[in-house]
C-alpha cells in the first residue's frame, strides 16, 4: 500500500496536529479505536504540558504523532513500522477518492477506477489470447498458456475478494473499532 496512514501528511498526523492546535483531544480520537482513546487521551495531556516550553514541543509533537499512529495501525490490525516522511506520494487513487469525499461525488472515482480494471484485464485477456494457441502445444509454451490463465483466474477472483471486503479488508487490516 502507498504512504498513508503512518505518514507525516497523512491524515492520522493531520488530525493529531489539529487536534494540538486547537487543544482538542476529540479531534485525533475518531482515527483510533475504542480501546485506545485512554492513552491518546494521556499523550495528549503529557505533550499538551510539555508544548509550553518550547526547547521540547517538536519532540512532544513528534510523540504524539507517533503515539496516535501506533494505535490507530493496532486498530487495523497493522504492524506499527514507524512514521514515514511526508511528500512520499500516495499513489494515483486515493487522491482520486479524497476529492470524491469532498467534493461529494464519486464519479471521478468511479472513472478512475473503472478505466484501470479495463485496461489491466484487457492486457491479462490479450496475452492469454496470444498463448491460446499452444495450449497443446510443446510443454513450456502451454505451461506458459496456464500459467496466464491461472494468472488471470486467481487475479480476477482476488479483485472480486477486494471490492467485497471491509474497508480496510483489502491490506489485511480489522477495521476499527
Amino acid at each position: 500500500m502507498p504512504p498513508h496512514c503512518d505518514s507525516l501528511d497523512g491524515p492520522v498526523v493531520m488530525a493529531a496536529v489539529r487536534a494540538l492546535d486547537a487543544g482538542e483531544v476529540n479531534l485525533v480520537l475518531p482515527y483510533v479505536p475504542l480501546d485506545g482513546e485512554d492513552e491518546v487521551r494521556d499523550a495528549f495531556a503529557r505533550v499538551c504540558a510539555a508544548r509550553t516550553v518550547p526547547e521540547v514541543r517538536d519532540l512532544a509533537d513528534q510523540y504524539f504523532f507517533e503515539t496516535v499512529v501506533r494505535i490507530h495501525r493496532a486498530g487495523e490490525g497493522a504492524p506499527y513500522t514507524g512514521l514515514r516522511p511526508a511528500g512520499l506520494g500516495e499513489g494515483p487513487v486515493i487522491p482520486v477518492a479524497r476529492r470524491a469525499v469532498t467534493g461529494g461525488s464519486a464519479e471521478e472515482l468511479v472513472t478512475v477506477l473503472s478505466d484501470l480494471l479495463r485496461e489491466e484485464v484487457a492486457r491479462r485477456f490479450q496475452r492469454v489470447m496470444e498463448l491460446r494457441q499452444h495450449a497443446d502445444g510443446p510443454v513450456p509454451l502451454a505451461r506458459e498458456y496456464v500459467e496466464a490463465v491461472l494468472g488471470l483466474q486467481v487475479w480476477s477472483h482476488q479483485l472480486h475478494l477486494a471490492m467485497a471486503a471491509d474497508p480496510h479488508g483489502d491490506h489485511g487490516h480489522a477495521p476499527l473499532q
